[in-house]
Formats: C-alpha cells, structure tokens, sequence
C-alpha cells in the first residue's frame, strides 16, 4: 500500500511540475524593480547569502552585508562593488541580541532605513539528538529564529511608517517536516516558518499591504556546512539555483518559496 501512494505521490509530482512550466512559460509574473532599495542581507560571507547580494548588486540595489566572518563578507563586498553598487560592511554576531541592535542603529545612521531585509544567517549541528552539546542547541535558536526576531523589531517600524518593504525569512523545508539528526535545526526552522506566517498575518490585519514578506524553503543545500551531504529524499541544491529561485521569489512577492518547486505541492500531498 505504501509503494502504491509512493508511486501515485510521485505521479502527481510529475504533471503538477509540467503544469507550472506550462503555466509560467506562457503567463509570465510582473517583476517589481528593486533598483535604489537599501538590503540588507545577513549571512553575506558565503553561500546562499553571497549569492542572493550578487543578484541585488545585477539589480541595482544598495546593499548592507552582514556576516560574523570578516574576511567572507568583504569577498562578497568586493565582487557586488565590481558590479557598480554601493557596499556596506558590518561584521555582526547574529545570535547577539545587543551587537544586532547597536549594528541596526549604526545603519540607520550611515545608509538609512532598511526597505529589503534577507535573514539568512544560520547555523546547523548534524548529530543525534542525545550527542548534541547544550550551546549548540542555544546557538541553533539564538541565530536561526532569534536573531530573526531582533533584526525584525528592530527594522519594522520604519516600514511600517512607510507602509513599504519587503521581509525574507530563510526557512527550510524542514521547517515543514522532519528528518532524524537535526531535530535542533528542524526545530528551529518549523520556527522560522511559523514567524513568516504570523509576521504575514499581522501586517495584513493592520492594513500595511505594502510590506511583503516572503518565506525561503530549499531542500539540502551545499553550503558548505556539511561535508558530502546527501540525502535519499530529495536532491540536494547548489546555491546558485536557490538564490535565483529565491530572487525570483522576491521580486514576484511569493509568500512561500520552495525549492525545487514541486515541494510544496509534494507536501500538501503527504498531508
């Protein structure tokens, strides 16, 4: 029975797929301009982060790079001023709650306010449950939910008074279902999710439409962050295909972004 649905899940998965390019191909989404928008984007130094700043930098968007490692953050400086933008550089912990806030203050002061905010900056410790250490479990939280909501609160309100912006939360699809050595990082990303969409619902019960917020939840990346990840269920994604899936994302407001696409219908599904 449970090949029978396996094999019928997967069929389904198949014409949903073909359906989308069909749909896409010949009733293409309107594109809104970010050109001139100030972005900051955490976890800048590498990977999804890196690579989401260059497709801003083609786009014209004045950029504000966070990343706790320096010398990964002005790599990615470097290459996005080649491309004609104007840079920021701040070296931040994302799981400090106070070096957050003083870093928001000190852009706010040199750039301005914020329109674009990425949070990408995240943190994952593979290991059995029982094998992972307290503060790897502490820092899980503090950078990939916690830090979310500190950059948030402290940006907000500026948006709100310009009814204008636009909220990234990097998610997982583990921040949809679960899967064994990661349940600190599956926990943390369910959170992330559940931020997105309370943050969404609040914003549209108080009437400000015009801040979009859009959710990212990409199936294994190679980030770097583990070594040979692999995986039986899904593929596993290089960043290029996610930051342009992502960027795609933003600049169609698309509430909730998978990657490879045919997740989401494969979730629904399973549910």
């Amino acid at each position: 029975m449970n090949i029978f649905l396996d094999i019928l899940l997967l069929l389904i998965t198949i014409i949903y797929s073909y359906l989308e390019s069909l749909v896409k191909f010949f009733l293409p989404q309107k594109r809104k301009s970010v050109a001139g928008e100030i972005v900051l984007i955490t976890g800048a130094g590498h990977g999804i982060g890196r690579l989401t700043a260059y497709e801003f930098a083609k786009r014209k968007s004045r950029l504000i790079l966070w990343d706790i490692n320096k010398h990964g953050v002005e790599e990615t400086a470097t290459e996005c001023r080649k491309l004609g933008v104007t840079v920021h550089v701040f070296v931040v912990d994302c799981s400090n709650r106070e070096e957050i806030y003083n870093s928001v203050n000190q852009v706010k002061k040199e750039v301005g306010d914020v329109t674009i905010v990425v949070n990408n900056a995240g943190v994952v410790y593979p290991a059995d449950f029982l094998s992972t250490k307290d503060e790897e479990i502490t820092k899980t939280f503090e950078v990939n939910i916690l830090g979310h909501f500190w950059i948030i609160k402290a940006l907000l309100p500026s948006m709100i008074k310009r009814n204008h912006g636009h909220i990234v939360t990097v998610a997982s699809v583990c921040g949809h279902g679960v899967i064994p050595y990661l349940i600190p990082y599956c926990s943390s990303k369910f959170a992330a999710v559940g931020f997105h969409r309370a943050l969404t619902s609040e914003l549209e019960t108080l009437g400000k439409t015009g801040i979009k917020t859009s959710c990212l939840c990409p199936v294994f990346v190679d980030t770097g962050f583990t070594k040979n990840p692999s995986t039986r269920l899904w593929p596993v994604l290089n960043t290029d295909e996610v930051a342009r899936s992502l960027i795609d994302g933003i600049l169609t407001n698309k509430k909730m972004i998978f990657v490879p696409s045919y997740i989401g219908i494969s979730l629904i599904l399973e549910k």
